[in-house]
This record gives structure tokens, sequence and C-alpha cells, in this order.
């Protein structure tokens, strides 16, 4: 299927692409045969939507014809546009969570399995890499909450978090010095990495060699010119389009994008709603979580509309201190 770019007269081609993971986290690559554009390259297997094709069809025809194996369920991962010099592209990418037979190269293609965190971004086509990143993030983001004044207490919820399986976490303690912060934040690195999560810090003017990343503020990625020389991943609170495009042209990760739904937290703010936070999102080439009134409830709602997970505060910060004696 080809589609009209409104902003020009660009066709763009839309693609069907499949993110196929094992039982031990790998997902299916496949090498692009040398004659093709992009030749050489690894890929995720799919193709072009045919005239009137639905985006399941496509991707069951695409399978089925590509690696002899059919479809059983699939939902969205990430929607990419990328103009290369000759073409354009959308990339309508769904993880397969389910599928019967054997995946054989049924085009002489060879084939990989590999885990996402081992897929040399370089040795794939442009269009592809936001889907490498895509597939290493987690569904669930975790936002520390109150109270970082409060140490102990502090780090005991997050490692109930974390004991619940989350394994993406943002320190957010905007209210503590630096100093205190630096010491909070090397405590719950040394919990992160006893669960194999990943530590963000929320202050980039204390950027911490061993963190995982860091997360911009609005005010923050506003005022940014270039992405945070920092190693690991980085990434911004988002709340309107503007702000997204900026998070892209930085080259940054991922974004949180808010208020989806009405929150207690910020009663002034006007939420977005699914439609307005979707139509945001398939304008971006970045994962994107959703944030502001949803929950581990909404997850399935939200990759519906198009993100990458949801983030939360109150929703994921769920420890209860235990009944006194």
């Amino acid at each position: 299927m080809n589609e009209q770019d409104p902003h020009s007269r660009t066709v763009i081609l839309h693609v069907a692409v499949a993110a196929i993971q094992d039982d031990q986290g790998r997902v299916l690559i496949s090498k692009r045969h040398d004659h093709v554009h992009q030749g050489g390259l690894w890929e995720f297997p799919g193709g072009k939507l045919e005239p009137g094709e639905t985006v399941p069809a496509g991707l069951t025809r695409e399978l089925q014809e590509e690696l002899d194996i059919r479809l059983l369920r699939s939902e969205p991962l990430i929607k990419i546009t990328h103009h290369y010099p000759d073409r354009s592209v959308l990339l309508d990418v769904h993880r397969v969570l389910a599928f019967a037979g054997e995946p054989k190269g049924m085009e002489g293609q060879p084939l990989r399995w590999q885990l996402p965190a081992a897929m040399p971004m370089a040795e794939f086509p442009a269009a592809d890499r936001p889907i490498i990143t895509a597939l290493q993030l987690p569904d669930l983001y975790l936002i520390t909450g109150a109270d970082p004044t409060r140490p102990t207490e502090f780090l005991q919820r997050l490692e109930v978090a974390l004991q619940q399986g989350l394994s993406l976490v943002q320190l957010r303690a905007h209210d503590l010095a630096d100093t205190a912060y630096t010491r909070l934040a090397e405590a719950a690195w040394d919990i992160c990495g006893h669960y194999h999560a990943r530590l963000l810090l929320n202050r980039p003017n204390r950027i911490l060699t061993w963190a995982d990343g860091v997360h911009l503020t609005r005010h923050q990625l506003a005022v940014c010119r270039e992405r945070p020389a920092v190693n690991g991943w980085v990434g911004a609170s988002c709340h309107d389009l503007r702000e997204l495009r900026q998070a892209e042209r930085l080259g940054l990760d991922y974004v949180l994008l808010s208020p989806v739904q009405a929150t207690p937290s910020h009663p002034g703010a006007t939420p977005l709603g699914w439609q307005r936070f979707s139509q945001w999102v398939e304008q971006v080439n970045l994962p994107v979580y959703a944030l502001g009134g949803v929950g581990l409830e909404s997850l399935s709602q939200a990759r519906q509309w198009g993100a990458q997970g949801v983030a939360g505060i109150s929703a994921l910060w769920g420890y209860q201190e235990p009944p006194k004696p």
C-alpha cells in the first residue's frame, strides 16, 4: 500500500514488519540480499502491503511467504516513518507473540536469532534502528515517588517494586540537594543491580558514569542543543508535539508523554486522551510511554494506541507499610 505524505508529494511505502521473539528473549532477523535496496544489511521480517490490505492481513501473508510460519497473535510495537534519498517508508511494526511452525528462509535469506541488546545498529537500515531500541525497552517504567528525604523507607519501596518484576527506574527526587541525591542514587543503584534493573537519573547536572542514563525534564529538553554526552539511555518528559519533535531531533531514546488521563497530582492539566496521544506518537520515530492517569490495567490499551508501555509513580510505587505488631 502506498500512502501520500500530507506535507509533500512523496509516496510512502507502507510496510508491515514483524518482531518475532522466542522464549529466551531473542528476536528473529534476516539478511537482505545484496542486490536489493539496503542490501547486505540485517532487518526484521516483513514486506509492503498490497492495495487495500490491512496490517494484520499483510503481516500474516508476509510471514507465510517469507518464513513459512503462521501468525497466531501479535500486538503493535512502534510505527516509523523514514525518508531515504530514493524512497520513503512507513514501518508498521508488530511484536509477534505466538506463531506456528519453524521459521525458514523461503527466499534464500540468512536468518538469525539475536538478543536486542546485542544487535549492532550500524548493520541495520536506518529506519530499523528505533525498532531495536523499542525491543530493548520494557513495557513498564517506574518513576520513584515519596519520600526521598527518608532514604530507608524510600529504598524499601524501591526494592518491593523491583521484586514485582519492574526493570526500568527513574530516580526522581527534586527536593534533594546534589550530595544527598548522589548518596541515594548510589544506594538505589546497588538495589537495581541486584534485580537486574536499569537506573536513570533525573538530574543531568549530576551525571554519574556508572548509571544507565539520564532523564530530562521538559525545561531541560527545551534548552538542549544536542544529546547529552552520557553512556546509556537518554529520555525526556514531553507534554506536546513540539517537545516530542525536539526529543526526536536530539536523537533521544524514548520519551514520556503526559497527561493521558486526568490525574490528582496535576488537577489543572488538560488530559490528552488516547486519540490525541496516538496522533502525536505517530508523528515521531521514538518509543513513547504513556503517563498520567494510567497504570497496569492500561497497558494493553496503551499498546493499541501506539505506546511503548506505561510509566507511573503512584501506579507502580505500591509498597505498603507492614502492619505494626
